[in-house]
């Protein structure tokens, strides 16, 4: 369970840097976990990417990926619900489908956090009903997803539990909050990257749309944690995601130089955006260039699988 030994643990951790949690994804103790981190001997993964005749990636290509992320959200929140995943007619599709590990109905006792899970876990399961629409006989199936050890491996490299020790999301109404945060934040950050490179209109005001509901989940998370006196735990989940995803320092926390930090943006109030790439480095656990790992231990389906370089800012 959650109690004050987690949050005084994590309060005690806190000084670690995100360096420090980079070179521990880096250093081989997540794949010791059994996440299933890959890292890639003799450089760069080939550009599985699907691309038009200009070489821009097709929207079917970035639909297929952001399917992947609502395949991940949703077998979450309907596990935290109702303790079962998506219907069977919801995961088929072209490339290998995958199982589900972990994941089990939460004792929630607040029944306003079970109303936030329950809102949730309808919309994402209707974000994927949407996008295998969308994409018709062209959409991916479902990936393996990790929903055990890739918690305990996020929240190890966080510095909010020892090694040995497990996560788990399911256990309380406060570890679903920490590990729904882990998502929310990624979500919104990987359809802000995305919409750019969207060519088709309609597509585009599809996924500005979901982007829009993406939001409100992280606003309502972020609020909940902020509520509950979780910042300090999440703001080293926030420490870990940005170590994760490139040089640059742009995920923030609950709080920010002591002051609430309930909707993050830039100097001009702009949310940033993750490339595909990055938003990968984090559902990899895996700072480095990888097709696999993490929440996804055989990797995403379709054409976009490959994370990003270290040490640069755009891939």
């Amino acid at each position: 369970m959650f109690d004050k030994k987690f949050i005084t643990t994590a309060i005690t951790r806190s000084a670690e840097n995100s360096l420090d949690r980079r070179n521990f994804f880096t250093a081989a103790g997540v794949a010791g976990v059994g996440v299933g981190v890959a890292a890639v001997a003799g450089g760069a993964l080939p550009a599985h990417a699907d691309t038009a005749s200009d070489g821009a990636v097709t929207d079917s290509a970035i639909l297929n990926f952001a399917l992947n992320l609502e395949y991940l959200e949703a077998e979450f929140y309907l596990r935290a619900v109702y303790g079962t995943g998506l219907d069977s007619s919801l995961i088929g599709g072209i490339d290998p489908q995958g199982k589900v590990l972990g994941g089990h109905k939460v004792p929630f006792k607040s029944s306003f956090v079970r109303a936030i899970a329950t809102e949730i876990a309808a919309d994402e399961k209707a974000h994927v009903k949407f996008l295998r629409t969308a994409l018709g006989g062209a959409k991916v199936a479902r990936p393996a997803i990790d929903l055990r050890n890739s918690f305990t491996a996020a929240a190890m490299a966080a510095g909010l539990i020892k090694k040995g020790e497990t996560f788990d999301p399911f256990a309380s109404d406060e570890n679903f909050l920490l590990g729904a945060y882990i998502f929310e934040d990624v979500g919104v950050t990987a359809y802000k990257g995305a919409a750019p490179l969207i060519t088709n209109k309609t597509y585009l005001g599809a996924a500005a749309g979901i982007l829009s509901v993406e939001a409100y989940h992280a606003g309502i998370i972020r609020s909940e944690l902020f509520r509950k006196g979780l910042h300090t735990p999440a703001d080293r989940i926030s420490d870990a995601r940005d170590s994760l995803d490139g040089p640059t320092k742009d995920d923030q926390g609950v709080v920010v130089n002591n002051t609430q930090n309930l909707v993050p943006t830039d100097a001009n109030s702009i949310a940033f955006g993750r490339t595909a790439a990055r938003v990968l480095n984090v559902v990899y656990l895996n700072p480095n260039q990888v097709d696999k790992g993490g929440f996804f231990p055989a990797g995403v389906n379709g054409a976009i699988v490959a994370s990003g370089n270290p040490g640069s800012p755009t891939a």
